[in-house]
């Protein structure tokens, strides 16, 4: 008879990841093995669930991007959904989120090691919270991308929340059994980021690199619908409507020099104010499957601005 192997001890937090046996997820208290679930097998596409992702709008953003363009910018790559669609030979994606952009050079550089990082952590409630607890910051570019895959994956409805102290704090999301593991997405998004600049700043900066003919696509925190429906958590910082202000006007100054942009945002009143002179405005429908409350997750209206 087969003796269960003992699970190894886990090293200290302040020195190394918390490690665990290759390829088993605990799941209410069964060991099962994972699958990696592929549908689309070596096709790039988000390798994370992103509040606000915009794979439901391609249909929509894919006729307003310019037939012919210099440089693509995206000053708020998130998940990246219209990147990995559109492959653009030249790139430059940014974000205010520095683990988020750290994450997304560990896929590129070094995504075995993510790969075997991510298949090597187990799925239950105390392994989570200690990789919450992890002063990730310190870690090497493959290991953040690994944390932050693992932590995107496991914690609730997908989220991506720190406060003021830059502290993940994501409650567990109790799934059954969740991908944690893409591997074939991983692989192909690293072979679709191998020629993108990578940077983690604000979205401002954008002015600095944009030459006459490239093409901007913002997608920032949106705008609420309603006080309870603000989420701008991503970065410690937030973003309120100073920064939506300063958007516009950066949005205003790349158009007079000759560089393409479009931008998206909800639909409230406030946002139709802000982009209604010189600006053209389109609404179209969205659906929402991240939210941390069911009632904001469905069909909305949202605006295309270029």
């Amino acid at each position: 008879m087969l003796q269960q192997a003992a699970r190894p001890q886990r090293i200290s937090l302040r020195s190394s990841l918390p490690t665990a046996r290759p390829g088993l997820a605990r799941t209410r208290g069964k060991e099962q093995k994972r699958e990696v679930i592929a549908p689309e097998r070596g096709k790039a596409k988000p390798f994370l669930k992103w509040v606000g992702g915009k794979r439901q709008l391609l249909p929509e953003l894919e006729p307003r991007i310019p037939s012919h363009y210099g440089t693509y910018h995206e000053p708020f790559v998130g998940g990246g959904a219209l990147f990995f669609h559109h492959q653009p030979r030249r790139a430059v994606l940014s974000d205010a989120n520095e683990r988020l952009i750290r994450t997304y050079r560990g896929v590129r550089d070094k995504v075995e090691d993510v790969i075997g990082l991510l298949s090597s952590y187990p799925h239950d409630r105390d392994f989570f919270l200690e990789m919450r607890g992890i002063d990730v910051d310190r870690r090497s570019d493959a290991e953040v991308a690994a944390w932050f895959i693992y932590l995107n994956r496991t914690g609730f409805n997908g989220l991506y929340r720190v406060n003021r102290s830059n502290i993940y704090n994501v409650p567990f999301g109790d799934y059954d059994n969740p991908v944690i593991c893409d591997a074939d997405t991983l692989r192909a998004c690293a072979r679709a980021l191998r020629h993108t600049e990578l940077l983690c700043t604000s979205f401002e900066t954008v002015v600095d690199r944009t030459r006459p003919g490239d093409f901007v696509y913002f997608d920032p925190p949106y705008v609420p619908l309603s006080p309870s429906s603000n989420f701008t958590a991503y970065t410690r910082g937030g973003f309120g409507m100073a920064e939506h202000a300063q958007l516009r006007d950066v949005a205003r100054t790349l158009k007079a020099r000759g560089v393409s942009v479009l931008l998206s945002n909800s639909s409230a009143p406030v946002v139709h104010a802000l982009y209604g002179d010189g600006f053209e405005l389109a609404s179209v429908g969205a659906t929402r499957a991240v939210n941390c409350k069911a009632a904001g997750r469905g069909r909305v209206q949202e605006l295309l601005i270029r």
